[in-house]
């Protein structure tokens, strides 16, 4: 899989340009439909709606968080029964995967809390959690168009990219390393040319390498 990588030290306001710069350079403009796969943390929405903001774009909800939310919820109406806790998130989780959000949400509804303060709010938590991202959730379109519903390819970028240079044995990083090691880590683990491209273009041609005068 050919990928173009972004690391550094960036506010999202300065990673929304460069994502869309980096975009521009490889199509996107004439894409009929963009999507937006996050795990709906903190600003991601915003950051997406505001960066990629055509009327239709589609925003994917991470399946894997709401699957590991429902394991969390399983643990609950199972404690110290890890096998039936665990076929009964396999339940939740196909139905997710298979029927959507919505059809979830109506599922935990109908089962109502477990027992005990602490699994009413588990439960309680969970459903507000499915209420908010519902609308994220129709997994099986999504699978039915070929959409990835899971960013489990950028959470390995970070770990080949960014992981695999900056935490080392003994290593120890300041923010000014950290951001050019980051960049230049990007720009070596992306596609084929853009190492070579950026040299070329930002260091060769500088006159400290010209023969002086």
């Amino acid at each position: 899989m050919q990928a173009r990588y972004l690391a550094g030290l960036y506010t999202l306001a300065e990673l929304g340009l460069l994502l869309r710069r980096q975009a521009a350079q490889v199509g996107m403009e004439q894409a009929e439909v963009w999507i937006g796969l996050s795990d709906a943390g903190n600003g991601l929405d915003d950051f997406l709606q505001n960066n990629f903001n055509r009327p239709s774009l589609v925003l994917i909800l991470d399946f894997y968080h709401p699957a590991s939310r429902l394991e969390e919820l399983a643990r609950v109406y199972h404690p110290g029964q890890q096998e039936a806790a665990q076929r009964q998130a396999e339940q939740w989780c196909h139905t997710l995967k298979h029927e959507g959000g919505a059809k979830l949400l109506e599922d935990l509804l109908a089962v109502g809390p477990p027992k005990g303060q602490a699994g009413r709010e588990k439960y309680t938590e969970t459903i507000g959690y499915f209420s908010n991202h519902k609308g994220r959730m129709n997994y099986p379109y999504y699978l039915s168009e070929g959409w990835h519903i899971g960013s489990g390819a950028v959470e390995s970028g970070c770990k080949t990219v960014v992981g695999q240079r900056l935490k080392l044995a003994g290593m120890h990083w300041r923010g000014y390393g950290t951001d050019n090691v980051c960049h230049l880590r990007a720009l070596f683990k992306s596609e084929k040319g853009q190492w070579q491209a950026f040299w070329t273009r930002h260091v060769n041609k500088r006159s400290i390498f010209s023969q002086p005068k």
